[in-house]
This record gives C-alpha cells, structure tokens and sequence, in this order.
C-alpha cells in the first residue's frame, strides 16, 4: 500500500512536469479563461453596416459577419455568443429589443451607442443637401443634445446592463472621425464642413466616455485605429456618400471593422 501511494505521487509528479515542459497546462488555463458568454449589442456601427456579408436572419438589422464582434468571436470560441446590435438603433431600442441574452452568466458585453440619438443621419443630410451654415448649426444643436440630454439616455442603457448582467466586463466603444483634413477631396463638404463634423464625433465620444467611465466601464476610442483611413485618406476604412446604397453612407468597411475596430475591442475584451 505504502509503495502504491509513492508510485502514485511520483507519476503525479512526473505528469505535472511533463504538462509543464509541453505548456499543456498554459493552453489548459487559457481555454478556461476564454470559456466565457459574450454579447454584443449597439448600433449599426456594432451590427457591422457598410462591412457586407449580411445575415439575411436579422433583416433590417443588418448583422455582417465581418462586424468585430462576429471577428472577436470567431477568433476567441467564446462559450456563447449572442449578436443583437441593430441597424439605426437608439438607447431606446436597447433598453426595448437587445438585452435579452444578458444575465449573471455574461462576462463580455460590447457597444457602440449614442450617435442616432445625437442626429447623425439628419447632420449628414443636412449637410450634405444645405448650406455651409446650415450644417454648422445643425451640428451645433446635436452637440446641445449631447450635453443636456444623450448622458441620461446612456445611463439608463449602462445601468440595464449592470443591472441584467451584474459581472461583466463592458467595453463601450466610440466613433472615428470622418474625413482627413487636408485630404484628397476634390469635391462635396467644404473643410470647415468636415472639421466640424470630425469635432461632433470627438465631442460625442468625450461625452461616452465619461459615462462610461462613471459605470466603471472600458472605452475604446476608435479615433486612433481609424488615423489615416479617414475619408479623403486615399486608404479610407469609411465609405463616403452613396447615393446608390445610402445606407452604407459613413460607416465602416470590412476594413474598418477588421483593422479598425476589431484591435480597438480585443485590446480591452
């Protein structure tokens, strides 16, 4: 019995070792540590609009499976993975259509959240179709949105989530800015036009920021992955306006969802 039990030992001991020298017991450990429920929820920036490849299940939502958060998964084999962002969602849709999959079992939540409550579209059509001082001053009012309104709509979205999935890690991502100034653009919105635009995103995503922040949540600014692919860029990661599928009008390529988003979300995930 006696010389069992040190037979025994010796093979435990013999058997670490060799978990040891081949990293059997590190890939052990790292499978178990991505053996986690991932949701990702949000907008048409997160549903992957402008990237293609769309899912025909999700409709008018626009699910791409080369949006980050598919990419994340794909690459990562979390346990599970529920994908409910949506195509021109508000923090009203959120709170009504795409928090069902979280509970006290999620670990991961990803968003991008905030720009069509701000005005987006109407900026860009605005814009686009009116005068200089007409988009400025458009801007300007979705900038008083942002200060006086946007921050309690995000914190009733921020407060759902901790609330429904009290343990996870929530990573709030912003949006690039839009144009290279200076750039290649020969025709379309005046420089002053596309400076203003590119301070309406980093105003918004300052606002985001420290919401998200004040939840104890991790934001990922988008702008620096997205420096020099901007529209005007000669390399843009952005489509520019299509009159042919407006839609897809300013959001990102698959490029952009691939080198732009992807690094941002998986550096904080």
């Amino acid at each position: 019995m006696k010389l069992s039990r040190i037979a025994a030992f010796s093979s435990s001991l013999l058997l670490g070792a060799v978990l040891a020298l081949t990293g059997a017991g590190q890939a052990q450990a790292s499978d178990s540590a991505l053996a986690l429920d991932y949701v990702a929820l949000g907008d048409s920036y997160s549903s992957g609009v402008g990237a293609g490849s769309y899912d025909s299940a999700s409709g008018s939502c626009k699910r791409s499976t080369k949006a980050y958060p598919k990419l994340w998964a794909a690459a990562h084999s979390p346990s599970s993975f529920a994908f409910t962002a949506c195509s021109g969602a508000r923090t009203g849709d959120v709170l009504a259509g795409q928090l069902g999959p979280l509970s006290s079992a999620t670990d991961l939540v990803s968003i991008t959240i905030g720009g069509n409550d701000a005005g987006f579209s109407d900026v860009m059509t605005t814009c686009v179709l009116q005068s200089e001082s007409s988009c400025i001053n458009r801007i300007n009012q979705a900038k008083a949105y942002v200060d006086t309104t946007l921050p309690g709509k995000l914190d009733s979205v921020y407060s759902a989530i901790s609330s429904k999935a009290p343990a996870a890690r929530v990573v709030v991502l912003g949006y690039p800015r839009f144009y290279k100034l200076g750039g290649g653009c020969i025709a379309g919105l005046s420089e002053n036009e596309r400076a203003a635009i590119n301070g309406a995103a980093d105003y918004l995503n300052a606002a985001t920021a420290k919401r998200a922040a004040d939840h104890g949540y991790s934001f990922g600014d988008a702008t620096p992955a997205f420096s020099g692919h901007e529209i005007c860029s000669g390399s843009a990661w952005l489509h520019s306006l299509n009159w042919l599928n407006i839609g897809e009008s300013y959001h990102p390529t698959a490029s952009g969802q691939s080198g732009g988003y992807l690094p941002v979300f998986s550096s904080r995930a």
